[in-house]
């Protein structure tokens, strides 16, 4: 049954560090609401009320405009084998573009990803488990290479040019502002 927590504790963290796959969710007042999933090794705890995760190159950039007008975000994992739980992070995002301070700082955290986009940066302010019994079990069988195969093939000019045709404003007109924070 749902339980609410204001932190994250160890055995969550645990949890959260050995799944392969999470979901982001944002929206803004007016706009859709966009539900993404992630992997790739792209999410690390800082503490027991701060995520952050590394965004890499995709056909929208439907987070970043969101974050950007209204800072809400979940993300949600949820046990695809072992025992059955769903746990959700409630809190404030913010984004890091790659001309920003804290780009250096934070994307060391990562191994490197071609086509490395922006950060985001949870505060976490509630922490929720429910039981998840009704999610069914899959077995991990290995990463997709594609993403990084054609960014690394595009090359960064190539992605950057990627960024300005496809990625520079949300399904809602939102602006992601990834012109001018990440493009050198």
């Amino acid at each position: 049954m749902a339980q609410q927590f204001n932190a994250l504790n160890d055995k969550l963290t645990d949890f959260i560090q050995q799944q392969k796959i999470y979901f982001v969710g944002t929206a803004t007042k007016d706009s859709r609401v966009n539900v993404s999933p992630k992997g790739m090794d792209s999410l690390r705890v800082m503490s027991p009320n701060q995520v952050v995760w590394l965004n890499v190159t995709g056909s929208g950039n439907e987070t970043a405009a969101h974050v950007q007008q209204q800072p809400r975000m979940t993300l949600m994992f949820c046990a695809f084998d072992g025992a059955p739980l769903i746990l959700r992070l409630y809190g404030t995002a913010k984004v890091v573009h790659r001309k920003d301070p804290q780009w250096q700082e934070l994307y060391g955290l990562f191994n490197p990803l071609p086509g490395a986009r922006q950060i985001f940066v949870l505060d976490i302010d509630l922490v929720q488990t429910s039981c998840g019994m009704a999610v069914p079990f899959f077995d991990y069988v290995e990463e997709r290479e594609q993403l990084n195969e054609v960014t690394a093939k595009l090359g960064e000019e190539g992605v950057e040019q990627y960024w300005i045709k496809k990625n520079q404003t949300s399904l809602d007109g939102a602006p992601t502002h990834i012109v001018e924070k990440s493009i050198f």
